[in-house]
């Protein structure tokens, strides 16, 4: 991109620089007596020096003032990792708490033991940490999903959309066919760089109706898009996905959607998890399998010229004093 100003008015008073260059009347006067002196030449380079100091002072002056600069640009980018879309489950189940395995066997139970949405926020912000070069879109979805941060860069963003799921509790349903449509919605349009996850995180599954089956695989297929379901199984009631027999498309909610998922043509891996170490280890080990090379278009922002020119012209009044001093040392030399 070429060089632009933020305010060119500021350049109507350029002119003004071309005033040192101008004879003053003292230069004009002639003196009959002084032809025999011999010729100056480090005189007229003085002169020529303490002119030029000038101009660039001034020039430099009104450039700055007009704020020039080069306007954001798009850079083509590589590094490993992928796209990735965190879509978290913020139903009322969610809430409760997560208990280790010493308490599912028989433990005791102490109600300040983090919840599951506790658990889940902490992991995934060290998740996003850990990962510079991913793009990050974040989405919850509860009755509706809802985007929480579109696909960014800008890891910050991601963070605190992650701190802002602790506000308020979750509603009581759990529509994820909506939730998995929307999120493969995010990636229309995009262009394709590598690769590309959707990470579901939730404590129970759905009955999709063979509508949505259709569009979730669809869409999938089309945007080339890997499912990560990281399963929160509650307690022993829970339904185990582990099971080789586990799941078909007539089972409880979560077997069908498990089943289903099974049916994509698109790459899909169950991560079952039953306590906070279990869920750490299924997100290691995605961190470990998506570092792929991806090629990502990163705006830049505008670079300001303007301190460079204010710059240049404080060297110039530095040039202009230094050349004032040498004269005065020279008047009292003469004296």
């Amino acid at each position: 991109m070429g060089l632009d100003f933020l305010q060119p008015l500021w350049l109507l008073l350029m002119p003004l620089a071309a005033l040192p260059l101008l004879r003053r009347r003292r230069d004009t006067l002639r003196f009959s007596s002084v032809g025999w002196l011999p010729s100056d030449p480090w005189g007229r380079a003085a002169g020529l020096l303490w002119r030029a100091f000038a101009c660039g002072a001034m020039a430099g002056a009104v450039i700055g003032l007009a704020g020039p600069g080069q306007s954001g640009t798009q850079v083509q980018r590589t590094g490993k990792g992928a796209e990735v879309l965190i879509l978290m489950d913020r139903s009322a189940s969610m809430d409760a708490n997560l208990l280790p395995k010493d308490v599912k066997a028989g433990g005791q139970f102490n109600a300040s033991m983090p919840t599951k949405i506790q658990v889940v926020r902490e992991l995934l912000a060290d998740f996003v940490k850990r990962r510079p070069d991913d793009r990050f879109a974040l989405m919850t979805f509860s009755t509706s999903p809802m985007l929480v941060a579109p696909f960014t860069q800008d890891h910050a963003t991601v963070q605190a959309g992650l701190q802002a799921t602790a506000i308020g509790r979750g509603l009581p349903d759990t529509l994820m066919g909506r939730a998995l449509l929307a999120a493969i919605d995010q990636f229309e349009g995009r262009p394709y760089s590598g690769s590309r996850i959707v990470i579901v995180v939730s404590d129970g599954g759905a009955q999709l109706d063979d509508t949505q089956r259709q569009r979730i695989a669809t869409g999938l297929a089309r945007h080339r898009i890997g499912l990560y379901w990281i399963y929160i199984r509650s307690g022993p009631n829970s339904p185990d996905l582990t099971r080789t027999d586990a799941g078909t498309m007539d089972s409880e909610e979560e077997g069908a959607l498990h089943a289903f998922f099974k049916t994509l043509a698109t790459p899909y891996r169950l991560y079952q998890t039953d306590d906070p170490e279990a869920m750490a280890t299924a997100i290691a080990e995605i961190d470990r399998q998506q570092n792929f090379p991806l090629t990502f278009i990163q705006q830049v922002p505008r670079l300001d010229f303007s301190a460079g020119c204010f710059g240049a012209a404080l060297l110039c009044c530095l040039g202009l004093l230094t050349c004032r001093a040498l004269q005065l040392q020279t008047w009292r030399s003469l004296t």
